[in-house]
């Protein structure tokens, strides 16, 4: 039997480049299933003073430090996993000679003479696991190096004569055993204690939490889901009212600082209220948060209850009867409970962050809930009116109402893409950016607002005003998912593909369960060219939801780009009715040969969209040869101001028209940020 790792911090540093995600996640997923503690920065956010303090304290205190070797490494000059490795081995000069520390793990070809590898690296024996597959004998070894047992190099080591790491002198990370009749005793222990929580299984929660047997899972500390409250009006009607109510809480615990929230979509994919076992291993939380709502003509009543995901155990719980006038002071009241009782230390006025932008009018606060309702639940254009008209009741009742002059503009923006004459596209932009910069003069903290504002101003093509804003409200709502997804999305625009492939794998880590998320980052790896990746993050968009169009002719550009034609013809293929995927066809069918299926896929993009399509009409042009007809495209996109170009400065279908004079022209004009 692998006993499970239980040092406080934790047992296993991984430490990869992004690109080397995938891989990472195979060693790190070998290593938890056989119980062992592995500190793994899925989000990669590197920046920040509260994440680099923490990823210090972690090598500071961790057992085994595993660098991830590969090309990708050798290649990037910089990168935070080089400071990553340099404290690795700062620590090792504080250490035996022969303590056992640094354990390397190469996950592709790269020579053992490397001359971008430390030269402490190059000391030890490596380990080789192509691609992250991480085979049994590996797992067995880190748990021997763990537990202080001698251990040999394991068949998957690289061939080439290495000092071995000498078997470790240190303290054991588990010193429970110290004898046979000690194991005995422990063991006839913990069987007697199994029988009894098997027989006496207490269900905690309405949702069926019960008691959890000790595992390897480890989630990041004060993490937490919220759970959609239950709706105990009677009237399903009103489902809207305690949907709403949740997600304000939600946001107002992500303004908490050293709160991690798991984001609305993912918590609301438990709306039939499964176990809480569940929610916190899909969501990897340590804490979840579940209520109800009864709300009356004046009056509303809340109960909540805060719940240890690990253990099981109630850590909180209360009721709160309150006018419906006082909703913003219950939410600050509720997350103040929350983040005491996670032990949470709350820095700055809560109140102020939690309450911003809101509402004291009871009527505003129910039309705004409305409204975000259906903004949130549409699926095409002619799904908003309905949202817009909810927002401006809310406003129409409150005109300082600033969350609801931000929600407003972002369904403006999205009528005003799809507006059918360039006039009509105009007026909706000009509305949206005045409710934007409405919404940002009434609380210049709000990060929506500032997001809505930078939404509006990329489609306007004012990248630079965009730039300012997203930067802007991810500097307010770091823990944000939307925040992360748009602000991320357009640094891969921008060619930020640093910034951007970070930020939107810390949404995927916030949000995992939502389409979005994982269409950003497919989105940021194909503008950074790496294909491979960015194939597995929209098959991982498919998965979630096979319905979704548009991400088949993306999977099919990213296998395109790859220069695998046929699986990127199969993919678009898949869904051929959709624009992504014929603009997909056009260019594959050209490039297989097929050239009259090619057209065809053309013509029905012309009869479809007219000159609005002129910015995919330029990327196909330029991907079949035709460079004058492509800069004829782009140079129409540009007198209709068409949202398309945004792509210009990174789209990897634009390539060969880079080095054309009026390609470069026209790049300048748009005046893309640095």
């Amino acid at each position: 039997m692998i006993l499970p790792v239980t040092e406080t911090s934790h047992a296993v540093f991984l430490s990869y480049a992004s690109q080397d995600a995938q891989a990472a996640q195979r060693i790190c997923e070998a290593l938890r299933a056989a119980g062992i503690e592995v500190w793994f920065d899925q989000s990669e956010l590197r920046g920040g003073d509260a994440w680099d303090t923490s990823i210090r304290k972690q090598i500071k205190t961790c057992a085994l430090f595993l660098p991830v070797i590969s090309h990708t490494t050798h290649d990037r000059r910089e990168g935070y996993f080089r400071l990553e490795w340099k404290l690795a081995i700062d620590r090792c000069h504080l250490m035996d000679a022969d303590m056992a520390f640094l354990l390397p793990v190469v996950i592709d070809d790269t020579r053992d003479d490397d001359e971008r590898v430390p030269e402490r690296f190059r000391e030890v024996q490596w380990t080789r696991l192509p691609g992250g597959v991480t085979p049994a004998s590996f797992v067995e070894r880190v748990r021997r190096l763990l537990s202080g047992e001698p251990t040999q190099p394991t068949g998957t080591a690289s061939a080439a004569p290495r000092v071995p790491a000498a078997p470790s002198t240190r303290k054991p990370v588990l010193t429970l055993w110290r004898s046979n009749a000690a194991l005995l005793a422990t063991i006839t222990v913990l069987v007697l204690a199994l029988g009894y929580l098997m027989a006496n299984r207490v269900v905690l929660s309405e949702r069926g939490a019960e008691v959890a047997p000790a595992t390897a899972f480890s989630p990041p500390p004060h993490s937490l889901a919220v759970l959609p409250f239950v709706n105990l009006s009677g009237d399903a009607s009103q489902d809207y009212f305690s949907d709403g109510l949740t997600e304000e809480l939600l946001n107002s615990l992500a303004e908490i600082e050293g709160l991690q929230v798991a984001a609305r979509t993912s918590s609301f994919s438990f709306k039939e209220h499964p176990d809480i076992a569940t929610v916190a291993h899909k969501l990897n939380v340590g804490a979840v948060l579940e209520g109800s709502v009864r709300r009356s003509a004046h009056t509303i009543r809340i109960t909540v209850q805060l719940i240890n995901a690990v253990t099981g155990f109630h850590l909180w719980s209360k009721t709160y009867d309150r006018d419906l006038g006082d909703v913003l002071k219950l939410q600050t009241e509720i997350a103040t409970a929350v983040a005491g009782a996670l032990k949470v230390t709350l820095l700055g006025d809560i109140a102020a962050k939690v309450e911003l932008g809101g509402t004291r009018t009871p009527a505003a606060f129910d039309a705004y809930l409305r409204g975000a309702k259906a903004y949130g639940s549409f699926r095409d254009t002619k799904d908003l009116p309905a949202a817009i008209a909810a927002y401006t009741e809310a406003i129409g009742l409150d005109q300082h109402y600033a969350l609801a002059f931000a929600g407003r503009s972002f369904a403006l923006s999205h009528v005003a893409t799809e507006a059918e004459t360039a006039a009509a596209a105009r007026e909706g932009y000009d509305k949206a950016q005045a409710d934007a910069r409405q919404a940002v003069s009434l609380a210049p903290d709000l990060a929506q607002a500032h997001l809505a504002l930078g939404f509006v101003s990329e489609d306007t093509l004012d990248f630079t005003q965009a730039n300012d804003e997203y930067e802007r409200a991810l500097a307010l709502a770091p823990g944000n998912a939307e925040v992360l997804r748009r602000t991320g999305q357009f640094a891969a625009w921008m060619g930020h593909f640093d910034a951007s492939v970070a930020a939107t794998r810390h949404a995927v880590v916030l949000d995992p369960l939502a389409r979005e998320s994982h269409t950003v980052l497919g989105r940021a790896l194909y503008a950074a060219r790496h294909y491979q990746e960015a194939v597995a993050a929209l098959a991982e968009v498919i998965s979630l939801e096979p319905d979704f169009k548009y991400t088949y002719g993306e999977r099919g550009l990213a296998y395109y780009g790859l220069g695998d034609l046929e699986s990127a013809r199969t993919s678009c293929e898949a869904k051929p009715d959709y624009w992504r995927s014929q603009q997909c066809l056009a260019v594959s069918y050209d490039k297989l040969g097929r050239h009259a299926d090619a057209d065809a896929e053309l013509a029905k993009l012309k009869a479809a969209f007219g000159d609005a399509a002129a910015y995919q009409f330029a990327t196909i042009d330029a991907q079949r040869g035709n460079r004058a007809k492509a800069l004829e495209w782009l140079a129409t996109a540009l007198r209709l101001r068409d949202p398309g170009l945004i792509y210009v400065k990174t789209d990897p279908l634009m390539d060969p028209l880079r080095k054309e004079p009026r390609f470069q022209a026209i790049e300048r004009e748009l005046k893309f940020p640095d």
